[in-house]
């Protein structure tokens, strides 16, 4: 056992490398928190901890910092973040334009606002879950994405 004890430096140093590159990747400061918890271990083994006071050291401010330090760090991140909705996000709610005629399988194309043109579906509006007819230039509301294809309901009828 005392060979472990001369030699946990060697483990430490490998064990905060390799979260310090793992934090790289992932970008959380959760591998962050757990390499200075590891930095922990290492300097209470150069005091002369045996590995298990080392391994409850290292524990204990992994712990700790998980808990109370991280949060905040996160918070502090996140806090210029740009609000915008981008990509599927942004297109629900968006208003549209019916181009086609919805058929009988209550598929259709629309214009959407960003004037990108879709493959929609007509959502059920009633309780039986059938679709309301809709013709061409008709107001469309998008409610959600599936694939590729825009779910659509109804806003209104526009004056032609």
């Amino acid at each position: 056992m005392d060979v472990v004890s001369s030699y946990a430096w060697i483990a430490w140093l490998v064990l905060i490398l390799v979260f310090v590159i793992v934090e790289m990747l992932s970008l959380d400061f959760v591998f962050l928190m757990l390499a200075f918890g590891s930095l922990g271990g290492l300097i209470s083994g150069l005091f002369g901890l045996p590995w298990w006071g080392q391994l409850a050291v290292a524990a204990v401010l992994s712990i700790l910092l998980l808990f109370l330090l991280r949060p905040p760090l996160l918070r502090a991140l996140h806090r210029g973040g740009d609000p915008a909705r981008s990509n599927v996000a942004a297109l629900i709610g968006q208003a549209g334009q019916v181009v086609q005629t919805f058929g009988a399988d209550g598929k259709g194309l629309v214009k959407l606002a960003n004037g990108e043109v879709w493959t929609s579906r007509l959502a059920p509006v009633d309780v039986t879950g059938t679709s309301v007819p809709i013709e061409p230039g008709e107001r469309v509301l998008v409610t959600a994405i599936e694939g590729a294809t825009a779910i659509v309901v109804p806003t209104g009828r526009t004056a032609a």
